[in-house]
């Protein structure tokens, strides 16, 4: 299953406060797919939807997506902030791009 940093943690229920949402939640699901394997969208929600599996660590409320739990396995949520980008990002188990690196220049990617 999906980790959830500290970092990532608690920079989300500052924002979650900051927004007059305290004790809401992020929901992460599964936003697209390619050759180099699946996107994921976050939103923020009051409440799981129908399905969802919710995880917690730190005081925020992770609902995950049922097709993205099996993707998310081994993965962990955190937050990114070098004065460059800024934001929550998804990493570890990054699956290994085709030979000749991942680009969709035939146009069959989604």
């Amino acid at each position: 299953m999906l980790t959830i940093s500290d970092v990532a943690a608690d920079k989300a229920v500052e924002i979650l406060k900051a927004e007059g949402k305290e004790g809401w939640g992020l929901r992460i699901f599964v936003a697209g797919s390619s050759c180099c394997g699946p996107s994921f969208g976050m939103d923020i929600l009051e409440t799981p939807k129908a399905g969802d599996q919710t995880l917690e660590h730190n005081g925020l409320k992770v609902f995950v997506d049922t097709a993205a739990v099996e993707k998310l396995t081994g993965m962990e949520m955190d937050f990114v902030d070098d004065g460059k980008q800024q934001g929550f990002i998804i990493k570890g188990n990054e699956p290994t791009p085709p030979a000749g690196g991942c680009g969709c220049s035939s146009g069959s990617c989604h």
